[in-house]
């Protein structure tokens, strides 16, 4: 049966349609940081974690591998700009999953301006939850976006840096490199090695 060029799906049976438009797809960006799992729906991206990272996906057999799938391309020319130290705030399609609360969460993250920090009470209040600071703590352990929705610029209430996904050694290097960028300008992420 020929596929029709207005409809690429016709011939198509449902099941393998199914697969095609609801598979993950995967790429790797090597950072200063080690390399990052990306991770698309091939239309927006769902998820972005560290080679160690609590609560990250693992790549599962039924995942692909496309390096050009939509929308790595423009990730990765966004992340090496942000690692440059010229790009402070990402555009980019995002599709967040998560509960009602977490989404909220990390609509909240997005707005605190690069170089800055606040505390989890601070976020609490900002979701109109002032005694849920551990609930803001929970739905932020558990952004799926790391960097891209900047869950490490949330501190703990006396300024300590508490809990990353990607471990508090990189919390610290990232929020020491934005507050450098910010205080002298430009300048690339300092080599780790």
């Amino acid at each position: 049966m020929e596929r029709s060029l207005s409809n690429p799906y016709n011939g198509v049976t449902p099941l393998r349609r199914y697969y095609f438009t609801n598979m993950k797809r995967y790429t790797y960006f090597e950072s200063p940081l080690g390399p990052l799992l990306l991770v698309s729906d091939n239309q927006a991206l769902t998820g972005l974690y560290f080679q160690i990272h609590r609560h990250g996906e693992q790549i599962r057999p039924d995942w692909r591998r496309i390096d050009m799938a939509k929308p790595f391309p423009q990730v990765k020319e966004q992340l090496a700009a942000y690692f440059a130290g010229e790009l402070q705030v990402f555009d980019l399609p995002l599709a967040l999953s998560g509960t009602e609360f977490q989404r909220l969460v990390w609509d909240k993250l997005q707005g605190i301006p690069y170089g800055k920090v606040i505390s989890y009470g601070e976020l609490a209040r900002q979701v109109n939850q002032p005694t849920s600071a551990r609930a803001v703590g929970g739905a932020n352990a558990r952004n799926p976006l790391s960097i891209i929705v900047p869950c490490h610029r949330v501190i703990g209430a006396h300024g300590s840096l508490t809990g990353y996904g990607g471990g508090l050694e990189v919390k610290a290097a990232l929020l020491s490199f934005e507050a450098s960028v910010v205080a002298s300008g430009a300048h690339p992420f300092p080599d780790s090695t």
